[in-house]
């Protein structure tokens, strides 16, 4: 063994060894430096670790096997050992250790002190509005104030140099009473836009502060008494003092350098037809069959008292595609659902092109009922290039590149709208989802429970858990999750795939039973999952073809949907994706 040991040391292997792990930290350093400011995804960064471990025993072997002359490279074996230049070698190897730790050392270093003080900066450029107290004294008044809110939201989120909270996430904090600092650290921002709105008759009151979160300081505050048909100027002025006061404080601009444009349209809509648009705002967020058609309705007296509401066009055509997604089932209404949810969608982005939930309305027609998914990651991209801290935007490039098939890119996309809405449940349903088709179950489990930690009786949440659990082997806990599902739709489909793998028969037939007597139209891409799971390949395809005929949204998301790997061979499930204008299912997918 000393022989052995000398061996290595006269070979300079010790060297060599610690010359490779010298450079291979170098090399991570610098790439993980270099990585987010191309925005390179961070499955690559792992690879190139992977890369250089793997590498290390190579390096070892071939310095044990080789040895650098002045006439080049020659086997070890081949060296006479009289004329032997190991040492000359080991004495370079040493200054190239220095000199690579160095360098690594300085680098790192920088990194520290140079680099992070320059990201701190970056974290600090955040804020979140949080919803304008109504001091009316007119519950009535509360869509007007939150109304305001949410257009100061929509307005900040167009400076690309900003992070802006969602409203979900904002909003959670109506009529709570939590300090500034938990505040800030639960949505993750150093600032917060806060204040009050009194309306009466024809006269508003808007008072309006910026404070720092972390300590309550004032940075900006101002009260303003208005007429009410003023309300856009006041909107437009909060706005751009708001940008002015972060851009010189952050953004390192001159306060005359803000450009922010108004979520209003270019041309402001009468008092009444923006009352009418807010109310639909309202309707349309309690999310109920009743609800909808009320925001419809209030949509619709928008447009008639303002026949160039461009906003209302494009919330008129997000309703109705809603409405028909999630409720209507008779033909003939889903139709004229269809219609005119394309006519408006159409309408508004004629009279503002520039406006991003117009693009938004456009690309999720062509997402659900069109399944025309690269025409709508197209609409997404531009919604997102006009509001780029709008996290909706970012959550539907999330749907849209899984569906795809571009897993690590929508992983990346649902990360950016979660960091915009981090206390939004739904986004961390969508994310969880493409992080299980991507095998990351355990990420996938914890996104999952942050969701029911943030709201425990969302529908659907316990399904995915139920599914993520039968893909990790935990049948028994996917039972169990199954039976805690909230929703009558997603518990049977739970229930029917949790207690087949259970191995209760019975009961996954009843399940499956109730869920085609009761949601055959509805859920015929569900039904079809079930059947994979009980590996009936034709009864899958039949489902499927089922769901593609009544338009089932989840059936442009066969290529990373749960269940479906063994069918990717099948020449019936190129021949769907070949329907739905998908990419063609690659040998990796039927791995999956």
């Amino acid at each position: 063994m000393r022989s052995f040991v000398q061996e290595l040391r006269r070979r300079n292997v010790f060297r060599a060894a610690a010359f490779y792990a010298a450079s291979a930290w170098l090399v991570v350093q610098v790439a993980a430096q270099l990585f987010p400011l191309f925005h390179l995804p961070e499955w690559a960064l792992r690879w190139i670790v992977v890369a250089l471990v793997i590498g290390f025993p190579c390096a070892i072997v071939f310095a044990w096997l080789y040895e650098w002359t002045p006439a080049g490279l020659v086997r070890e074996a081949d060296v006479d050992r009289t004329r032997s230049v190991t040492r000359d070698t080991g004495r370079r190897l040493d200054r190239w250790i220095i000199a690579t730790l160095a360098a690594a050392v300085v680098l790192l270093v920088a990194d520290r002190f140079v680099l992070r003080k320059d990201a701190d900066t970056v974290g600090d450029k955040s804020i979140a509005v949080l919803p304008f107290v109504n001091t009316s004294g007119d519950a009535g008044n509360e869509y007007f104030s939150d109304g305001l809110s949410e257009e100061l939201i929509s307005s900040l989120s167009r400076l690309g140099d900003l992070k802006v909270i969602g409203r979900t996430s904002s909003f959670q904090f109506k009529g709570r009473t939590e300090d500034s600092a938990e505040i800030g650290q639960k949505l993750g921002v150093v600032y917060l836009l806060e204040g009050s709105v009194r309306k009466s008759d024809d006269r508003v009151r808007i008072a309006a502060q910026l404070v720092k979160s972390a300590d309550g300081t004032n940075v900006w505050s101002e009260s303003y008494d208005r007429k009410v048909n003023d309300i856009f100027a006041v909107q437009a002025e909060i706005a751009r003092v708001v940008a002015d006061q972060l851009q010189v404080a952050l953004l390192g601009k001159s306060a005359n350098a803000a450009e922010v444009r108004p979520a209003a349209p270019r041309k402001d809509p009468s008092f009444e037809a923006y009352t009418a648009f807010l109310q639909g705002n309202a309707a349309l967020l309690r999310h109920t069959s009743a609800d909808m058609k009320k925001a419809m309705a209030y949509y619709e007296e928008a447009i008639r008292l303002e026949p160039d509401y461009a906003g209302a066009y494009a919330q008129l055509a997000n309703a109705q595609v809603q409405m028909l997604t999630i409720f209507v089932s008779a033909p003939a209404e889903a139709t004229d659902l269809i219609a005119k949810s394309r006519a408006n969608a159409a309408r508004a982005l004629a009279l503002d092109p520039e406006l991003g939930t117009a693009h938004e309305a456009q690309g999720f027609i062509r997402q659900v009922i069109d399944f025309e998914l690269v025409k709508a990651d197209a609409d997404y991209r531009r919604a997102a290039e006009l509001a780029p801290q709008d996290a909706g935007a970012w959550l539907n490039l999330t749907v849209v590149n899984a569906s795809l098939g571009r897993l690590e890119e929508a992983a990346e996309y649902g990360r950016r709208s979660i960091t915009l809405d981090p206390l939004n449940s739904g986004y961390y349903v969508y994310v969880a989802r493409t992080l299980m088709a991507l095998g990351r179950y355990d990420e996938t489990v914890d996104l999952l429970h942050k969701a029911i930690e943030f709201q425990p009786q969302a529908a659907q949440t316990h399904t995915e858990l139920a599914t993520v659990e039968i893909l990790r082997g935990n049948y028994a806990v996917a039972a169990a999750e199954a039976k805690q599902e909230t929703d009558p739709f997603w518990r049977e489909y739970a229930l029917a795939l949790a207690e087949f793998a259970n191995g209760d028969r019975a009961a996954a037939d009843n399940a499956l039973a109730a869920l085609r007597a009761g949601y055959a139209d509805s859920g015929a891409f569900q039904i079809a999952l079930v059947y994979a799971l009980r590996k009936e390949p034709d009864d899958v395809f039949v489902w499927l073809e089922h769901g593609l005929a009544t338009r089932d949204p989840g059936v442009p998301t066969l290529l990373y949907a749960p269940f479906l790997g063994p069918y990717r061979s099948d020449p019936r499930f190129a021949a769907l994706c070949a329907k739905l204008k998908l990419p063609a299912p690659t040998v990796a997918d039927a791995k999956r």
